[in-house]
């Protein structure tokens, strides 16, 4: 593997994945162009104004009327081309893009999320499509969801601040103890690749991850209907450790009306 295949990003798997690409590369590419300028003048100006080229010494506050003038026009440049331009991408992709959830009603994927030192827990609903009901598929470090399809992810902590991180899709959302937080992406490629935590949630933070695995929608199919089998007669019913979900249907007022916040204050744990 050469050195460009070892420092290139992760493959991106999602539909929007491209825009976090895109503002980092505009980033990289604006701060490279100033830092250039800077070194230009640092050089030029160390040789222009050396010893050799004056021997008298020039003495300046840089209060001087075109001093004040060249540094304000640099000010401006940065501003703008930087910092403003920065400023709405960023806001225009996560208004049109990461904070458009999946309307009520719409055909998605649905899976909850439980953040827990050291582990990731995954729920699914099972047949009867309610969340945490005595059929639901409970898998811990791997996830399973059809490409082609929006996935909407609804998350919480069990004790520390953790983050829910897909590298390949590039977006993540803190999971927080009493808060449900909302993600969600469309993978766009079938395979087996990585979740994170992006927080550092103690000594073990290294073994917070697990696998996500992307299937075509026959395989998911076949998955989820062998799981559901599994979970009528594997579930244990008297564990009440298995019922940590919540309605689905929690939030979904603020998700609808709102696109400002990633998170609502859980209220229920039934």
């Amino acid at each position: 593997m050469g050195f460009l295949e070892r420092i290139a990003p992760p493959e991106i798997i999602s539909t929007n994945g491209h825009l976090v690409d895109e503002l980092f590369t505009y980033t990289t590419v604006m701060v490279v162009i100033f830092f250039a300028f800077v070194c230009y003048g640092l050089f030029w100006f160390s040789y222009k104004y050396s010893a050799k080229r004056n021997s008298k010494v020039d003495y300046t506050y840089g209060n001087r009327k075109k001093q004040l003038k060249a540094t304000l026009i640099i000010g401006i440049l940065v501003f703008f081309v930087i910092d403003l331009n920065i400023t709405r991408m960023s806001n225009d992709d996560m208004i049109n893009e990461f904070w458009n959830f999946p309307k009520k009603g719409e055909d998605i994927t649905r899976v909850q999320v439980l953040a827990q030192q050291w582990m990731w827990n995954f729920r699914h609903a099972g047949a009867d499509g309610k969340f945490n009901t005595a059929d639901d598929v409970l898998t811990n470090h791997d996830l399973h969801i059809p490409v082609g399809k929006k996935v909407e992810f609804r998350i919480t902590s069990k004790d520390v601040i953790h983050s829910f991180f897909f590298p390949n899709a590039r977006i993540k959302v803190d999971a927080m103890p009493g808060r449900i937080s909302r993600m969600w992406f469309q993978p766009t490629k079938v395979g087996t690749f990585d979740i994170a935590c992006a927080e550092m949630c103690g000594t073990h933070h290294y073994m917070m991850k697990a696998k996500l695995h992307v299937h075509s929608p026959e395989s998911y199919a076949a998955w989820k209907a062998e799981a559901e089998e599994l979970a009528k007669v594997g579930n244990d019913t008297e564990n009440i450790d298995n019922y940590w979900g919540w309605s689905w249907d929690m939030g979904d007022d603020m998700a609808n009306n709102s696109n400002s916040d990633d998170s609502v204050v859980m209220k229920e744990n039934n």
